[in-house]
């Protein structure tokens, strides 16, 4: 099915089951542990044995020898994977530097061997009687050393690095109000709570792992590209992911392993990547070093407004996109966008929940709340004041002019975009009115009292989707498809898709995930998966619906499904007498078109916080936070409400505690555990409120809907950074806002 005309009434409209707030269908099998994820398989390889992966020891040089003999002699050992035994393999695209080291040592806790062994206690021990020499190389690990060196990387994310319209520097140098700041974010890690984690075995030459991966086709191309397979000789199944936020997006060190240990162990092999390897081992958020310049009149107008961004990645990596949403979010004639990739030997920095607009709102927000205050505006109206219905930034597309004037495009008008109702609504639910503007004026006890308020901007990307619907004899559905469930809520939103479509009850729907023999969807990633996904399966049902109809002698124009019948023109039947004789099915892929490039599809909210600093130790307690989102429909405003809590939650993290800390002699991450890495918990988080505008959008998809568990996170942050110097009166720009930061600046208090 092609999408290229928007959407008008169909069964989705209905809302009978799409757009409750269905409890989560799978959520019985993970509250009781019987949900199958990848390393607890014990069904699919009973026999397995355990791997137990070896780390690089430098961060960049040469393997010059490594001795395996006291390992192999090491009680339970079968075998033991190197480079060197492993023979010729081949790269993905999507990795920067190969899974297996050898002879070359790329960065830090690169896996340089795999043990595997009878029981894991085995493995683990035999582990620690291989002994590597390396000669170690120099290498560039501190990106503010490399920023003067940085290079301008030849896109991020598919859009021209370098963007400009009009006569930035002139118009900024006239500017009557100006800021000029830079800001700081730190090296971060997914940290999600399951590990990454791989059974592998081997049957002949065809190759089945069960493993934690969002993209299931990306993932079954790269493995069989880098073993030099054919992919159809590779099976990826992964119906269940305990978290993965852009980490499991690739293929990663645990599947490669777990699918070279099985081949030289002659047996099925189970492989997690131990906890202090996994900060070092794969990819990270990486830091950024961004100056943020706007320039205004004496009434809040943007005349100039400019971002530039520094991050450093492995050679022939990519570079952070944070100034994305500068290029969309606010109106300003003059604008100039700018990025710069540095040279550095640091584990590989790629995709975490909202890659790029996540890092650029901790800048830009922050920007514009200095801005408010120096106009002595409220910080909600100047965003309002400056809102646009075009895309502000008319060169942003690959391709697109870098220099002045050049390579501008025609105006482009996003398809639905409700930010000032967002931040209106906002300001009205959260009490914004009883903000002091003045910093450091609310004290109650001990505490000093800030209130905090961020836009928030992500892009609506939709991806090409596939699935199959069966209809059984007894009026069953049951929907297969490869698109993965990371926590999100897929298994239910899209069993409410196939129950609305085929006018049956959702307890008569099935849902298969996470299987390379499904039809290719368009996997857990980039905000895109919700809406895609479920398009994807509205495709499907709209062939099975035909063929229904057809089946039974009725109009499959005017046939309408609904409780488990089948009606047209006066005539109805039981959807399950279509399938009396055999099963039907029926398999379609949405395909998007001319409309997203047509209209900017982007989603849209507004958060406010509320702090507590203590007066006397400088902690912060977040007390209070509201999120209004714009994002087409809702299809279930229970899991939805879910993924937006959740990216609240990292937002607080990334505001206030998380942060890689960078060894920057040796090269590596020195905090690479959870006892180190600092996330919230329970008792870090307060009350969340979640509202969702009454939106649809008819040119995101069939579905009306586009995703939200990204936009979350985008804002949070600066929200809450803007709150603290509300309550203290200290503009802290390096992230993470901690008490060392504060504390020689707070506000005189009495002991």
């Amino acid at each position: 099915m092609k999408f290229d005309t928007p959407a008008t009434a169909n069964p989705i409209d209905q809302l009978k089951v799409v757009g409750q707030p269905v409890n989560r269908i799978d959520g019985l099998r993970k509250t009781t542990g019987t949900a199958p994820y990848a390393y607890e398989r014990h069904d699919v390889a009973p026999d397995a044995a355990y791997g137990f992966v070896v780390g690089s020891a430098i961060a960049r040089g040469t393997i010059r020898r490594i001795d395996l003999d006291r390992a192999r002699r090491a009680p339970g050992v079968l075998a033991i994977v190197t480079a060197q035994s492993a023979g010729k393999l081949g790269q993905g695209k999507m990795n920067t530097a190969p899974l297996l080291a050898g002879p070359q040592v790329d960065h830090y806790h690169q896996a340089v061997a795999l043990v595997v062994a009878e029981t894991f206690e085995q493995a683990r021990a035999a582990a620690q009687l291989v002994r590597v020499d390396y000669d170690r190389q120099p290498g560039n690990y501190d990106l503010a050393a490399g920023k003067d060196s940085a290079k301008k990387p030849k896109d991020i994310n598919g859009d021209a690095p370098d963007t400009a319209v009009g006569d930035f520097a002139g118009a900024f140098a006239a500017a009557p109000v100006q800021v000029d700041a830079t800001y700081t974010t730190p090296d971060q890690s997914h940290a999600m709570m399951e590990p990454h984690a791989t059974i592998a075995a081997w049957k002949g030459d065809q190759l089945t792992v069960w493993t934690s991966n969002q993209m299931i086709a990306w993932g079954q191309g790269e493995l069989a590209k880098t073993l030099g397979i054919p992919k159809e000789k590779v099976r990826l199944v992964s119906p269940f992911i305990g978290g993965g936020f852009g980490g499991k997006l690739f293929l990663r060190a645990d599947a490669l392993l777990a699918a070279l240990g099985a081949r030289a162990a002659k047996r099925p092999v189970k492989v997690a990547l131990q906890r202090p390897l996994m900060m070092n081992n794969t990819t990270h958020r990486p830091a950024t070093i961004q100056r943020v310049r706007i320039g205004a009149d004496a009434q809040g107008t943007i005349l100039a407004i400019g971002h530039e961004c520094w991050s450093g990645d492995l050679p022939g990596g990519q570079a952070d996109g944070a100034v994305d949403q500068t290029r969309r979010l606010y109106a300003g004639a003059n604008r100039m966008t700018a990025t710069r990739l540095a040279e550095l030997h640091l584990p590989e920095g790629n995709a975490m929940r909202a890659p790029g607009e996540a890092t650029g709102h901790m800048a830009l927000e922050v920007a514009m709340d200095e801005l408010a205050e120096k106009l002595r505006m409220d910080p909600v109206e100047l965003r309002i004041r400056n809102d646009t219905q075009v895309v502000p930034d008319t060169t942003g597309e690959k391709g697109g002019g870098d220099k002045q004037g050049e390579g501008k495009r025609p105006e482009k008008r996003f398809s639905q975009r409700q930010l000032v109702e967002c931040l209106r609504l906002g300001a009205e639910r959260f009490g914004w009115n009883a903000r002091n503007p003045l910093p450091a004026q609310r004290r109650e006890g001990r505490w000093w009292i800030g209130l905090g308020v961020a836009s928030a901007y992500r892009g609506a990307p939709v991806m090409k989707s596939g699935a199959r619907v069966r209809l059984d004899g007894e009026g069953r559905i049951l929907v297969e498809t490869d698109m993965t469930d990371i926590g999100t809520g897929t298994y239910t939103i899209i069993a409410q898709t196939a129950a609305e479509m085929m006018g049956v009850p959702l307890s008569r729907v099935a849902v298969r995930l996470g299987d390379s023999d499904f039809p290719v969807s368009a996997g857990s990633g980039g905000q895109w998966g919700a809406a895609s996904s479920t398009s994807g399966v509205y495709a499907a049902c709209v062939k099975l619906r035909e063929a229904v109809a057809s089946k039974l002698g009725l109009d499959p124009a005017t046939a309408r499904f609904a409780d488990g019948q089948v009606s047209a023109g006066g005539r109805s039947a039981a959807l399950a007498d279509a399938a009396r004789d055999g099963e039907l099915k029926a398999e379609d892929t949405i395909e998007f078109g001319v409309l997203e490039k047509e209209t900017q599809q982007s989603t849209f909210g507004a958060h406010f916080v509320e702090v507590g600093v203590d007066a006397f130790t400088a902690e912060v307690r977040v007390r209070r936070m509201l999120a209004v989102c714009a994002a087409g429909r809702i299809l279930n405003p229970k899991s939805a409400r879910s993924q937006v809590i959740g990216a609240m939650t990292m937002g607080v993290g990334g505001a206030l505690m998380e942060e890689l800390a960078v060894d920057t002699r040796l090269g590596f991450f020195a905090n690479h555990d959870l006892a180190g890495y600092e996330v919230p918990v329970h008792a870090d988080i307060p009350h969340q409120e979640v509202v969702f505008l009454d939106e649809t959008d008819p040119r995101a998809s069939p579905m009306k809907a586009k995703g939200v568990g990204e936009l979350g996170i985008c804002g949070v942050s600066a929200a809450i950074a803007n709150a603290v110097y509300n309550a203290t009166g200290v503009r802290v720009r390096d992230y993470p806002v901690t008490l060392d930061k504060l504390i020689d600046g707070m506000p005189r208090t009495a002991a």
